[in-house]
This record gives structure tokens, C-alpha cells and sequence, in this order.
């Protein structure tokens, strides 16, 4: 299966983290088949002196939804994060990683939602979405 990841870090060595990350992912998930550029956003949601690098990687994965989200929230864990947004409010963090798609796949559970709710409100997820996204993997019209 292939499913698109978020990866965003708004603390110390940034780029650093995301590039950890992306190592993790590859280990504990599946195979970075491609990798957005890093880009350089302001915070959404909340307010912090502290400016993201965002990005996105396509992994092929033979991990289930569920599986992925346990996989991407203990990377996060490993990486040192201690504290998950919910309800809205946003924190500053060393790596969030969102799951963006799964294949065609629709999951909407309390714990999972895929495609991801709010993915189509930020360009901080979208401009490195499509920029990845050839024409044979656009699911869900994007």
C-alpha cells in the first residue's frame, strides 16, 4: 500500500528532525519511495516565535492503518515528543507526523481519520503533497 506522510518540526535542529524522522519511517514503516522538499512555514493554529519545516514523504507500507498510526505516533515518542494536539489547541513540537492518505482507503474512527480532516486547509501539507503526487497516485480528486 502506499500512504503519504506529513512530517513537521518547529524546534531545535529542524531539518535535522525531519531527516531522523524520515530514517525512522524507512526502518519501522516501509519504503520512502519519494520525499518532498523542506519547506519553511509559519505556524498554523497557534501562535510561536518558532517557524516549522514541513514536508512529505510517499511510503509503500505493509503496515494497516491502524498499525501506521501506532508506527508514526512511537517514532514521534522515540523522537522525543511528549505531548499530541487535540481538540485544536497546537503545541510546539520536535516532529508531528500526520497520516495525509492511505492508497484510496476512507478511515473515519475517533482515533483515525484518513484522508486526513485538514489537510486541504493547509498549504504547509498541500504544496509538498502535490509536488510528490504524480498523476497515477491523485486519489480522492486533489
Amino acid at each position: 500500500m502506499k500512504t503519504f506522510l506529513s512530517l513537521g518540526s518547529n524546534l531545535g535542529d529542524k531539518r535535522r528532525h525531519i531527516r531522523r524522522a524520515i530514517q525512522k519511517i524507512e526502518a519501522q514503516v516501509g519504503h520512502v519511495i519519494r520525499q518532498s522538499a523542506l519547506y519553511t512555514t509559519e505556524p498554523w493554529g497557534f501562535s510561536s516565535p518558532n517557524s516549522f519545516v514541513n514536508a512529505v514523504v510517499c511510503v509503500e507500507t505493509m503496515l494497516t492503518p491502524f498499525e501506521l498510526l501506532a508506527a508514526t505516533q512511537d517514532i514521534e515518542r522515540q523522537m522525543g515528543r511528549t505531548q499530541k494536539s487535540s481538540g485544536g489547541i497546537y503545541h510546539d513540537r520536535v516532529i508531528d507526523i500526520d497520516i495525509l492518505l492511505y492508497d484510496d482507503l476512507v478511515v473515519d474512527t475517533p482515533e483515525l481519520k484518513i484522508p486526513h480532516p485538514l489537510m486541504l486547509q493547509r498549504d504547509f501539507v498541500m504544496i509538498p503533497l502535490k509536488e510528490i503526487m504524480d498523476e497515477s497516485t491523485h486519489p480522492h480528486g486533489l
